[in-house]
Formats: C-alpha cells, sequence, structure tokens
C-alpha cells in the first residue's frame, strides 16, 4: 500500500516490474489518498498488506502495536549501513525507534518553497516581500490539516526556537513570534488555504492563467519539476532564510508487516528499492522522490528536474523530526484543527500557543 500520487505510485510500480524481471515475487501496489496516509491506521494497513508506506510520525504507534517487522532482523546489515550513510537529512533515523529499524527511506521531503519562473524572477531570499505577495494575491501557502501545523513547526524553526519533542511542553515562549508570523499569512492568503494541502497548493500553481507566483511553505514535490508534468512547470529552492534550519521533515518509508508469511522477501525488496543503486537510477528517472543522497548529488536526475535537488538540499539536511511517540498523531490532527480555529479568530498568540501545548501534554 501506497499514496496515490504519481510521485508515491510510479516509482514503486516500475520498481516491482524490475523485481519480478530479476526473478523475484510479483508485487501490486494499491493506493490511498494523501489524507488518509497522514491518518489511516498503520496496524489495519498491516493486517492485509506485506509492504506498507508509511512516515515517520507513525513509528512510536507502530512499535507499540508490533503490527510491523523489525528490519533490522531481516535486512542485511552492509544494505542497511550503505543505506543509512546516504540518507539525506534524517530520513533514516526517523524511522528508528525503541532501538529498532520500522521502515526504510525511500521519499525525502520536507518543507521548502515553490515558485514559478517568469511570475517572479528568483526564488524569495528574505521574508520581507511574502505579505506583500500575499495581498496581490500571488503568494498562498496551504493550511489544510496537518499543513498549517507544519508551517508553525517551520516558522519556530527559522526563527531559531528550540522545540523539545522529550518534554511535556513542546511549544517554548519563542514559539509566540512564529505563530504572529502565520497568523499573519492567514489573514492575507485567499481562505480557500484552508481547504489546501501542498498538492492543491501545486496544481493551482501549475495552470496557465494562475497568478499565484510563490509558495514560502511547501512539502517540495518533484513531479511539478518535470517538465510536461504540469502546464506550468515549478521551480523549488530552500526556504527564504540563509540558514534554513527547522524546516518539518516530511517524506515516506516503506515497511514490512509483521503479520505477512514471507517477510524476510518483503524485506528483501525494501533494500533494494531503497538502496543508493536503485534510488538514483529506477526510482528517481520514473518519478520518484529519492531519499538516498546518491540521487540529490547526481547531475543526471537534477538535470531532468530543473535542479530540484541542489536546490533544496541545504533545507533537507536541516530539517527537524517531528515528535514520534505513540499519541502523535491523535496530537498532530487535533492540534492543526485547533490552530486553525484560532487563525481564524485571530486569537492572541499566547492563547493559541498554551491551547497546543495543553493537547501535547494530554498526548503523552
Amino acid at each position: 500500500m501506497t499514496w496515490d500520487h504519481p510521485r508515491g505510485y510510479d516509482p514503486l510500480a516500475a520498481a516491482s516490474r524490475v523485481w519480478a524481471e530479476m526473478g523475484g515475487e510479483t508485487i501490486e501496489w494499491d493506493r490511498r489518498s494523501l489524507q488518509d496516509f497522514e491518518s489511516y491506521p498503520v496496524e489495519e494497513l498491516a493486517r492485509r498488506y506485506d509492504l506498507i508506506v508509511i512516515d515517520h510520525p507513525h513509528v512510536g504507534q507502530v512499535a507499540d502495536a508490533g503490527c510491523l517487522a523489525a528490519l533490522e532482523e531481516l535486512c542485511d546489515a552492509v544494505a542497511l549501513s550503505e543505506i543509512a550513510a546516504g540518507s539525506v537529512g534524517g530520513s533514516f533515523e526517523s524511522y528508528n525507534w525503541s532501538g529498532h529499524q520500522w521502515a526504510l527511506p525511500i521519499d525525502a521531503a520536507a518543507q521548502v518553497q515553490a515558485w514559478v519562473p517568469g511570475r517572479i524572477e528568483t526564488p524569495l531570499r528574505d521574508w520581507d516581500t511574502v505579505i506583500a505577495l500575499a495581498k496581490q494575491g500571488r503568494l498562498t501557502i496551504p493550511l489544510r490539516p496537518p499543513h498549517s501545523l507544519m508551517s508553525l513547526f517551520t516558522l519556530i524553526g527559522l526563527a531559531g526556537g528550540p522545540l523539545s519533542v522529550d518534554g511535556d511542553v513542546l511549544f517554548p515562549e519563542a514559539a509566540h513570534p512564529a505563530y504572529d508570523r502565520l497568523a499573519e499569512f492567514a489573514v492575507v492568503v485567499d481562505p480557500l488555504a484552508y481547504e489546501q494541502d501542498p498538492i492543491a497548493v501545486l496544481e493551482a500553481m501549475a495552470q496557465p492563467d494562475s497568478k499565484l507566483a510563490v509558495s514560502p511553505l511547501i512539502y517540495g514535490y518533484v513531479s511539478y519539476s518535470l517538465n510536461g508534468f504540469r502546464p506550468q512547470r515549478i521551480g523549488f529552492a530552500d526556504l527564504a532564510a540563509w540558514d534554513p534550519r527547522g524546516s518539518a521533515l516530511g517524506g515516506t518509508g516503506i515497511a514490512v508487516s509483521a503479520f505477512g508469511e514471507t517477510p524476510e522477501r518483503a524485506a528483501a525488496f525494501a533494500a533494494w528499492v531503497a538502496s543508493g543503486t536503485v534510488q538514483r537510477s529506477l526510482y528517481a528517472l520514473s518519478g520518484g522522490q529519492p531519499a538516498h543522497a546518491d540521487a540529490w548529488v547526481d547531475n543526471t536526475v537534477n538535470a531532468l528536474v530543473a535542479d530540484f535537488y541542489i536546490a533544496t538540499r541545504k533545507t533537507l539536511d536541516s530539517a527537524w523530526l517531528r515528535p514520534r511517540h505513540d499519541g502523535y498523531m491523535t496530537f498532530q490532527h487535533a492540534a492543526s484543527e485547533r490552530l486553525n480555529q484560532s487563525l481564524r479568530s485571530g486569537e492572541t498568540a499566547a492563547s493559541a500557543i498554551a491551547a497546543l501545548n495543553a493537547l501535547y501534554r494530554d498526548s503523552k
């Protein structure tokens, strides 16, 4: 099971065809929506599928449920070391929890900026022009849960605010200016943003008659950098800061069900598709967004996607790992809804942040 977007499905379908041609098993992939991908219980999927694409905030939940196989017990140690060494940012680390590796990174992403060449001269390098562009209807950000919360995380990171996942207080007082900046965006962007995820925003930006020139906080989608994918090609760049630290890490990993009949064979495919050799060739050239650095530095790969990887690497390498404890996913949904309520009503930073911290304490 994977997620329903060309970036999530096409490279796995292509890899599975080659795997079968090499003498491996026949693998068929089902797809679920991005919204389901972010919220659907992994345990239910593990009872139906041998291989499951997940994102890292689920690992505390799946570790407690015992529904996924610990991959260090199934995969060759040398192969795992190669994947770990080639990890972009914290992608490999993000799937390690309670001493076990619950998935292997196959897709790396973080909040970066998307821009349209021709509608704006260059990507934004500072935040001074952001609000002006938004007031002109030329800028937006996705605010559909959980993306409003992801933007708050990223803005806190850019401001140098520490987000400690170990204690009961996630948001320090330093989060207040970041909330105020997000609230400033929310007032001036099109209210449709509350219904849009990154795909919806990028689809809108890719229309030839769109005024949208930039989205300064959005998960990168390499598909839109491909020539001919949509009417308007979209560029991607590091966040608009000289030190783009703290972007909320996204991406996906491939996990193996603990309930399958042959988990060792499923793990063999997972390690193969996550390897540097496959990631920089078959996976990247089939529309994927690899998690292995071999692909991110490859000139051929970058040439096809307007240097998507080179242009966003700094942000990825300094991205922040979200909390991963069992209970975080419930918090993420509730906090996103609560944050949007705050943004819509004009609630003060102190009040909104206090409410988010209360939800976080309840999730621990």
